[in-house]
């Protein structure tokens, strides 16, 4: 394994080994290795890096190293920054993997149940890369869908995410009382500067799905120069709208009972997220 102190030496190692494979706490590459499912030529341990373990400030939004543990986004300075990412990095998982999993590594992993996910597609977040080329900077969403992929050598650094300041929620289900992987989750963001609502469920399709039409439906009821009350029919009415949105009916109208379930659960997380952020 190849131990860089910086992100130069990082890029510049995996610049000269295009087989090696980055890796900073572990918790799925580890995971994976073991089931077999993975045999990595080389690592490029991200560990010494001490500039991807913090974060800054630019532009109203904050700048995020894509080495920041769960266990630390889970503290309550970085929870009065962004909510919705805070209670995600706390409902990660047991001690162990919070203390190692980054939130580089959730991106890059891009596994469906990853909790960070939902909240930073809510949040229309950017990830910058770098790479042999330099730095860009590109939409969570388009890398996480594979339009604009990781380029060879380039590195995962940091995460920009707007500085709303206003009420954000990260709810889950999982299959068993405690921690657990998501079988569905919401994402929901306030965002009254641009007088909008923002939501993203996860765990429920390959990458978080955005309810486009049912959050200009609700945002557009809302009080934004008032109380930002609405009435609980309508919180419940926009769950089932991001429901139906991201689990639509079956070509026979019949979803199978699982399947059901599933829709009914991410409803009930929908409209408690909403109804959370505006109470």
């Amino acid at each position: 394994m190849t131990l860089p102190a910086s992100l130069d030496e990082a890029v510049a190692a995996l610049a000269a080994m295009p087989a090696a494979v980055p890796v900073a706490g572990g918790t799925d590459l580890m995971a994976a290795v073991n089931s077999g499912l993975l045999r990595p030529a080389a690592l490029v341990g991200l560990g010494r890096i001490s500039e991807i373990r913090g974060w800054s400030y630019a532009d109203g939004h904050a700048v995020l190293g894509a080495g920041l543990t769960h266990a630390r986004m889970g503290r309550p300075d970085f929870a009065a920054l962004i909510p919705a990412l805070a209670a995600a990095a706390r409902a990660a998982g047991p001690p162990q993997i919070r203390n190692a999993g980054t939130l580089g590594g959730n991106i890059a992993t891009a596994a469906p149940t990853g909790d960070a996910l939902p909240v930073l597609a809510a949040l229309e977040a950017t990830v910058v890369l770098a790479g042999p080329q330099g730095s860009r900077e590109v939409p969570v969403g388009h890398l996480l869908a594979g339009r604009d992929p990781l380029r060879p050598g380039e590195l995962l650094a940091y995460v920009r995410a707007p500085l709303l300041h206003a009420p954000q929620v990260f709810l889950k289900a999982t299959a068993r009382t405690g921690p657990g992987r998501a079988i569905a989750s919401v994402a929901l963001v306030l965002d009254p500067a641009r007088r909008g609502v923002r939501c993203a469920v996860g765990a429920v399709a390959p990458m978080p799905l955005r309810p486009l039409e049912a959050e200009a439906w609700v945002a557009g009821l809302i009080d934004w120069d008032g109380t930002r009350t609405l009435d609980p029919q309508v919180t419940g009415v926009f769950g089932e709208y991001v429901a139906m949105a991201c689990i639509p009916d079956a070509v026979d109208g019949e979803l199978p009972p699982a399947v059901a379930h599933l829709r009914r659960t991410v409803a009930a997380l929908a409209r408690r997220a909403l109804g959370r952020a505006l109470s």
